[in-house]
């Protein structure tokens, strides 16, 4: 399992997931650092993508160019609500992305996903998947919500978070062994509630200014 998980300690990213920690930040300052963090993220999620060579004219000499392959084409799905935050800076760099959203809201007394909205793009199954959501916490959300996604045959999936708890991925894992896990940092456990700790807090109230 460790092999599917990538902790991405780029030193801006870290440095901002620091900032965005701190109780005393404000919404407008926590929502422009998750942009910035999500285009690092981004960054990195796609280094696998595949390349080709395409003639083209330079001011000075022709030369054979390196495009991405025009097969290979994206899908980033937000889990709702604070999958947003992630998905805003992901398109940023990645603007030809289509989008997917799925909604879950977490039983505050079983903790178990529940759907409520769910729309993706027609051709998901010629595209390779990114589901986004700031937290991997129980596990629960992300594990509905992929195991719904894989139902539409997408060509390849990874998950990917700002933060995640062990017993988070461990659950994710126990359901999706074969999905891969991208986030900045893993902390050391869930509290009670099933928040993350150290963590954030609520990514989708801090996010959007609610509680």
């Amino acid at each position: 399992m460790k092999n599917k998980v990538t902790v991405i300690s780029h030193p801006l990213i870290q440095h901002k997931l620091t900032l965005m920690r701190k109780a005393e930040t404000s919404t407008a300052k926590f929502r422009t650092l998750l942009k910035e963090i999500s285009l690092l993220l981004a960054y990195e999620v796609t280094r696998d993508l595949p390349l080709k060579t395409e003639t083209i004219k330079t001011p000075l000499a022709t030369m054979e160019a390196p495009v991405l392959a025009p097969d290979k084409k994206l899908v980033i799905v937000s889990i709702l609500r604070a999958g947003q935050g992630i998905l805003d800076g992901m398109l940023e760099l990645m603007p030809s992305a289509r989008v997917g959203h799925i909604g879950l809201y977490r039983d505050p007394k079983t903790l178990i996903a529940i759907e409520y909205y769910f729309k993706v793009p027609h051709d998901v199954d010629k595209r390779d998947m990114l589901v986004v959501d700031p937290m991997l916490a129980t596990g629960n959300s992300a594990a509905a919500a992929v195991t719904r996604l894989k139902l539409t045959n997408p060509v390849s999936l990874k998950f990917v978070c700002l933060l995640a708890a062990p017993e988070g991925i461990e659950h994710f894992h126990e359901q999706h062994p074969d999905v891969p896990i991208y986030t900045a940092a893993i902390d050391q456990q869930l509290d009670e509630h099933g928040y993350i700790v150290p963590g954030l807090g609520d990514a989708g109230d801090r996010l959007f200014g609610t509680r």
